[in-house]
C-alpha cells in the first residue's frame, strides 16, 4: 500500500497493519509460517527442476497427488518435517534447506 493512501486510511480512523497484526501472530510464529512457506516454494521448485509431476513424486515418497500440491502451497495441514524428507527425497541437500529457509522470498 502506497503511503499517501495509508495516511489517508489511518486520518479517517483505520487501523492499517499487516496479517500478522490481523491474527495477532508472535514474531516466532509470523518466522515458523515464512520457513514453511519458504520450504514450499523451494520444493515446488526442485521438483520442477527435476521435470517430475507431483504424481511421480507422490509415488516417490509412497503419498498421493493432493498431498504433494498442498505441500507445495504450504497448506497448515502439512509438517515440516513431510515437506523437508520429500526435499531430500528430490535430491535436495541439508545445505539446500538451509539456504531455503534463509531466504523467505525465493
Amino acid at each position: 500500500m502506497d503511503t499517501v493512501k495509508r495516511q489517508r486510511l489511518e486520518a479517517a480512523g483505520w487501523r492499517v497493519g499487516d496479517a500478522a497484526d490481523f491474527l495477532e501472530l508472535s514474531p516466532e510464529e509470523v518466522a515458523f509460517i515464512e520457513m514453511k512457506l519458504s520450504l514450499s516454494r523451494y520444493l515446488k521448485e526442485l521438483r520442477l527442476k527435476n521435470q517430475l509431476s507431483q504424481a511421480t513424486l507422490a509415488k516417490r515418497i509412497n503419498s498421493s497427488q493432493s498431498r504433494v500440491a498442498k505441500m507445495e502451497a504450504g497448506d497448515p495441514s502439512v509438517s515440516l518435517d513431510l515437506i523437508v524428507r520429500t526435499i531430500l527425497a528430490v535430491g535436495g541437500t541439508r545445505e539446500d534447506v538451509a539456504i531455503a529457509i534463509a531466504s523467505p522470498q525465493r
